[in-house]
């Protein structure tokens, strides 16, 4: 009724006018001003009041929109059992505030345990698989002992999902069909050794000294959703995160957005730049980054970016009396030599 009333009111008051004020039916050019000023003051009221409408419906909407996204990509804790955390994700499409990437962090018994990926497309198209995988990545970190029991928990989500969009048999050439996700599973120990799986994702950066270096250089797996993952799953051993040491992972959107000039973003010239930062921090990181990337497309990126960065804040173990701790240069021959190979 409180929204009808003004409406009805100026209404009322043109009637009114018009039927019993002899401005109204006055040929004289002052007797017409004065009718088209109240016909004015009428239409401007009622175009405000429509505003005033759609505005408040407009903050309803993105109230909704916010409560949803908080659900998906839940804000992360600033430190996971001895890691200083920092994410962000940014989406492309600029009437959604959800896009197609997702990141998590959860601390376990097996260690401190992170996804990261990238749904095929963005926006609210790629929503339910993005609540698919994180709904599935919160349950199977604490379950599953082995990284590899993650990822298939993982895989049979996506699966899941993509058969219930199908829908029917006629969808198999539809978009549910053509939909993938790229998804990196890492996990952390206390000693600081990382071991991941990759299915067609970015690799992370690894921040150690003022350098940056992709964290391994294994050939990934096929994305989820494009063909079956292989009867065996070898998790890579990858460079240790060492007290001091940040780790930042990315989607592709980092790596592929363009200037004007069609030039990619250099991000792991950034990262090298982020990296002789002191102090550095998650936070600074991120900022770095972002304000490169920004400055570099101009603008709003075209897809979705996700940045999520972990820094090792545990205490250095301490050395037996005469030995050394653990370098990089120790820990670097742990490092694979053998690459992971697609199905055929």
């Amino acid at each position: 009724m409180l929204d009808l009333a003004l409406p009805t009111t100026l209404g009322a008051t043109a009637v009114v006018y018009r039927l019993t004020c002899p401005l109204a039916r006055d040929d004289a050019l002052s007797a017409r001003l004065v009718s088209s000023a109240v016909l004015c003051v009428v239409g401007t009221g009622l175009v405000l009041h429509a505003r005033r409408g759609l505005l408040r419906e407009l903050r309803r909407v993105r109230r909704v929109a916010d409560a949803a996204q908080g659900a998906l990509l839940r804000p992360l804790p600033p430190r996971v059992d001895g890691l200083a955390v920092a994410a962000v994700q940014l989406s492309a499409d600029q009437d959604a505030r959800i896009g197609g990437d997702l990141y998590e962090v959860a601390t376990t018994e097996h260690g401190v345990r992170a996804v990261i990926g990238d749904v095929r497309g963005h926006g609210l198209g790629a929503a339910g698989t993005v609540a698919a995988v994180l709904g599935s990545f919160r349950e199977a970190v604490h379950d599953e002992a082995e990284l590899a029991g993650v990822l298939r928990r993982l895989e049979r989500a996506v699966a899941r999902h993509l058969r219930e969009r199908a829908g029917d048999e006629d969808a198999a050439d539809g978009p549910a069909a053509e939909e993938f996700v790229t998804v990196l599973v890492l996990e952390i120990l206390p000693d600081g050794e990382v071991r991941a799986l990759n299915c067609g994702h970015p690799w992370p950066h690894l921040l150690s000294g003022a350098r940056a270096e992709p964290l391994a250089r294994a050939d990934p797996l096929p994305p989820l959703g494009l063909f079956p993952l292989p009867p065996e799953l070898p998790v890579v051993a990858c460079e240790r995160l060492l007290p001091g040491d940040t780790l930042v992972l990315h989607t592709d959107g980092a790596e592929e957005a363009r200037d004007a000039d069609g030039r990619f973003f250099p991000l792991r010239d950034v990262l090298t730049d982020a990296a002789r930062e002191h102090p550095r921090t998650p936070r600074g990181v991120l900022h770095t980054v972002l304000d490169a990337l920004l400055h570099h497309t101009a603008g709003p990126p075209k897809d979705d970016v996700a940045l999520l960065v972990l820094a090792n804040e545990r205490p250095s173990p301490r050395a037996p009396s005469g030995a050394r701790g653990p370098t990089r240069a120790t820990t670097a021959s742990l490092r694979p030599t053998g690459h992971l190979r697609f199905p055929a």
